[in-house]
C-alpha cells in the first residue's frame, strides 16, 4: 500500500511540476520577482501534495529564527523535499546549486531567470573567487537576498556521518553575515535516491543565528553542532513516533 501511494505520488509530482513549468511561461517575461513569486507558489503546492497524497505533512520550529534582510541559511540535506520546501520561507531566496541544472529544459530556465547561482564543482581557486563575487551582489545589494546552502554539498542518508564542505565557510567570511542553522528529519520519510516515501511529519527547525566574525575552524565547529544535533534529535524523534 505505501509502495502504490508513493507510485502514485511521484506520477502526479512530476507531471505536475512539468504543467506548473509551461504554464508558468509568460511569466518568465515577467521582472525578477513575479517569477520568484510565482516559483514559491509551487513550494506552497509541493508541500500541499506531499501531505494530501504522500502523508508527508511539514512542522515548522523556530521560524522566529529567521531574521529579516540578506541571510545566509545553512540546511541539513537529506533528500529532494528540502530544496522544494525551503522556497516558501523567504522572500527572495537564492541557491548555489550545481551548473548542470541549469542545462534542463524549462527547469534550467528558471534557474537563469531567478538569478540563482551555478557553480562548477570541478572548479578551482578562479571558479571560488566567482562564486564569492556572485554571492556578495546577490546578497549585499539592496534590498538583499537570502542564500540558502548544504553544507554538505549533496544528500546524505540518514545517519551517515556528517561531511560538511570548507566552501561555506569561505562565503560565511566573505559576506559577513549572520547564518541561520536548519535542522531536519526529511530523510526518514523521503530517502534519497528512493520512490517509495514513508508517511509522518517532517521537522525542519530554524536554529538560533550564528553570528558574523567567527574564525572559520570556530564557525564550522559552531555550524555542525548545532545542525547535526538538532537533525539527530528529530530523526530520533520520528522514529520514535513510528
Amino acid at each position: 500500500m505505501a509502495l502504490l501511494r508513493s507510485l502514485i505520488f511521484n506520477a502526479i509530482f512530476y507531471v505536475s511540476i512539468i504543467i506548473y513549468m509551461i504554464a508558468g511561461l509568460p511569466v518568465m517575461l515577467l521582472p525578477r520577482p513575479w517569477i520568484m513569486g510565482f516559483a514559491r507558489g509551487w513550494s506552497f503546492y509541493f508541500t500541499w501534495l506531499t501531505a494530501h497524497v504522500a502523508g508527508i505533512k511539514m512542522e515548522v520550529r523556530g521560524r522566529e529564527n529567521i531574521g529579516p534582510g540578506p541571510l545566509l541559511i545553512a540546511a541539513k540535506h537529506q533528500s529532494l523535499w528540502e530544496t522544494m520546501a525551503l522556497l516558501q520561507f523567504f522572500p527572495d531566496p537564492c541557491f548555489i546549486l550545481k551548473r548542470e541544472l541549469t542545462y534542463l529544459p524549462l527547469f534550467g530556465w528558471y534557474l537563469i531567470r531567478t538569478a540563482q547561482i551555478p557553480v562548477d564543482r570541478k572548479g578551482g581557486a578562479k571558479v571560488r573567487a566567482e562564486l564569492l563575487k556572485r554571492t556578495r551582489e546577490a546578497i549585499l545589494t539592496a534590498p538583499g537576498r537570502q542564500l540558502i546552502m548544504f553544507p554538505e554539498g549533496t544528500r546524505r542518508p540518514v545517519g551517515a556521518p556528517p561531511a560538511y564542505r570548507t566552501g561555506i565557510a569561505h562565503v560565511y567570511s566573505a559576506l559577513n553575515v549572520a547564518v541561520t542553522p536548519v535542522g531536519m528529519n526529511s530523510g526518514v520519510f523521503w530517502p534519497r535516491r528512493s520512490l517509495k516515501l514513508r508517511p509522518g511529519t517532517v521537522v525542519i527547525e530554524f536554529l538560533p543565528a550564528i553570528p558574523p566574525g567567527l574564525d572559520r575552524e570556530t564557525f564550522m565547529t559552531t555550524l555542525e553542532t548545532a545542525i547535526e544535533t538538532s537533525t539527530n534529535r528529530l530523526v530520533a524523534e520520528a522514529n520514535h513516533a513510528s
